[in-house]
C-alpha cells in the first residue's frame, strides 16, 4: 500500500514498523495521516509475517499532537467527527491482537502522548518530553488523557491534563508512562530488540495475552478472574500450547504455528 504520511516495513524477524512520516510538521495528526495509520494497524494485524508492530517519528519529534491548521471553521458535530478521526489509531491499538511498541523521541506531544499511553509498550529516549500540552493554547486533551489515565492513575494523568507541562523521560518512567528509558544511541536498537524478542514468543499465546488483558480490564474483579480461566483454558487446547511445553522439555527451540 502507497502511504503518504506514514512508512511502513516488516522485517525478517516479524517485526514491523509502522514510522510517522511529517517530520516538518514535528509529525502531527492531519486526516490523511490519521487515516493511514489506521489502515496500517489494520493491514499489519491480519498479515502473519508480523508478529509485534513498532510505532515511531521521522525527524526531530516522535509526535506533537494535531495539526492546528486544520482547525478552524467547523461547527460542533463536524468538531466531534474530526476528533474521533484523529483519536480512532489510538483506541484500534487496543482492539488488534499485535503488540504495539511506541519508540519515543523528542516531543510527544497531546494526540501523541496519547498514542505513547495507548500503545501496549513504550521505550523513550533519555532526551524524549511527553505531555498533554492542549491546555495552553485554550484547548485540552480529554480524548488522550483517558489511555493516559489507564498507565497512570486518575492524579497523575489529571496534573499532566490541567498544567499542560511536558515531563521528562525519567518523569514518565516513574509515573509508569513508559516501560523503558535509553540512551538516544541505543534507542533505535534496543526497541527493535525487545520487540524482535517479543515475536519469538508463541503468537497465538501473545495475542490471546493482550486481547485477554484488554477485555478483562473493565470487568470487576471476580469476573475477570473468570473470563481469564477461560481464556487460559482455551490456549492450553491449541497446538502452540503442546509445542511449547515440549520443546521446553526436549530442550529445543519451539517451532510456532504462523499466526
Amino acid at each position: 500500500m502507497n502511504y503518504k504520511n506514514i512508512t511502513e516495513e516488516v522485517g525478517k524477524d516479524y517485526v514491523a514498523e509502522i514510522m510517522l512520516n511529517r517530520p516538518d510538521s514535528l509529525n502531527t495528526f492531519n486526516s490523511l495521516l490519521a487515516k493511514e495509520l489506521q489502515q496500517a494497524f489494520l493491514k499489519l494485524d491480519v498479515d502473519n509475517t508480523v508478529r509485534v508492530i513498532i510505532i515511531k517519528g521521522s525527524g526531530k519529534a516522535f509526535c506533537a499532537g494535531i495539526d492546528i491548521s486544520d482547525f478552524s471553521n467547523k461547527s460542533a458535530t463536524d468538531y466531534r467527527k474530526w476528533i474521533e478521526y484523529m483519536e480512532e489509531p489510538l483506541i484500534t491499538i487496543s482492539r488488534i491482537s499485535k503488540p504495539v511498541i511506541a519508540q519515543v523521541h523528542g516531543v510527544a506531544a497531546a494526540n501523541g502522548a496519547g498514542l505513547v499511553a495507548a500503545a501496549d509498550l513504550a521505550v523513550a529516549g533519555e532526551g524524549s518530553r511527553i505531555g498533554l500540552t492542549a491546555i495552553n493554547v485554550g484547548l485540552n486533551c480529554i480524548g488522550p488523557v483517558i489511555p493516559v489515565s489507564r498507565s497512570i492513575g486518575r492524579k497523575r494523568a489529571l496534573e499532566l491534563l490541567l498544567s499542560g507541562d511536558l515531563i521528562s523521560a525519567a518523569e514518565a518512567l516513574h509515573m509508569g508512562l513508559v516501560n523503558k528509558v535509553l540512551p538516544e544511541a541505543d534507542l533505535e536498537k534496543e526497541t527493535r530488540s525487545w520487540a524482535a524478542s517479543l515475536a519469538q514468543k508463541s503468537p497465538l499465546a501473545l495475542q490471546i495475552a493482550k486481547q485477554a488483558f484488554y477485555s478483562a480490564a473493565d470487568l470487576d474483579y471476580y469476573k475477570a478472574f473468570s473470563y481469564m480461566n477461560e481464556a487460559f483454558a482455551r490456549l492450553c487446547t491449541t497446538e502452540d500450547a503442546a509445542e511449547g511445553i515440549s520443546a521446553f522439555m526436549e530442550k529445543r527451540v519451539p517451532t510456532w504455528k504462523l499466526k
